[in-house]
């Protein structure tokens, strides 16, 4: 257990900081508090402040139990040939989370309007960490671009994630801009057009090297 602590310290900060930030704030909220925001930022939702606790809960916790659970269950045991690789995603992606854990909890707190700016800048950052790590991610049945073909190669693998890594990358970047020049509504049908393209791009691309090599 202290093992286990000491490897995951920085970790279980970044979960717990959603949790603590809402409790140094919970006396001070009203009994009902904002939940959702349409794309205006305007309040359309109003809930308990109970649940809060439903913020930090999937955005972080559920994320780090998720992630710490994988190697365990892994049946070939892949994702521990990663090496730090994996805890680094882990860390990066969880960070993202806290970040994003807190600005909700934040506006929230205020009663204000949200943000859209913050949350599609989080989405974007959340792209390009993961481009960050496509060309790290070795052969896996959790994480990853999980065709057919790259499960079936580890070279069509390799090439697709190498791709996966630039498209991800270069994606995030764009949501990021676009989040603080465009319009709301714009935003939204890039995000999910790019997602969706990105995604089918890579489903393709992977086939047709899968039968280039074949």
């Amino acid at each position: 257990m202290i093992g286990f602590i000491k490897k995951e310290w920085f970790c279980l900060l970044l979960v717990a900081l959603p949790f603590a930030y809402l409790a140094s704030i919970w006396t001070g909220l009203p009994q009902e508090v904002p939940l959702h925001w349409n794309l205006q930022g305007e309040i359309d939702r109003w809930g308990s402040k109970s649940d809060l606790l439903l913020v930090p809960f999937f955005t972080t916790l559920l994320v780090y139990v998720l992630f710490t659970l994988v190697p365990l269950i892994d049946p070939k045991k892949r994702i521990a040939d990663m090496g730090t690789t994996y805890d680094r995603l882990k860390l990066a992606i969880v960070a993202t989370m806290s970040v994003l854990a807190l600005g909700l909890l934040y506006m929230s707190g205020v009663e204000s309007r949200i943000s859209p700016v913050f949350v599609f800048f989080i989405i974007g950052l959340l792209f390009s960490v993961l481009g960050g790590f496509m060309k790290s991610i070795k052969p896996n049945y959790f994480i990853g671009i999980r065709t057919p073909w790259t499960l079936e190669s580890p070279e069509v693998w390799e090439k697709t994630h190498k791709l996966g890594g630039v498209l991800f990358m270069m994606g995030g970047l764009v949501i990021c801009a676009l989040a603080a020049l465009a319009r709301t509504e714009t935003v939204l049908q890039v995000t999910i057009g790019m997602g969706l393209g990105i995604a089918l791009l890579l489903i393709i691309y992977s086939y047709l090297v899968y039968r280039r090599l074949s």
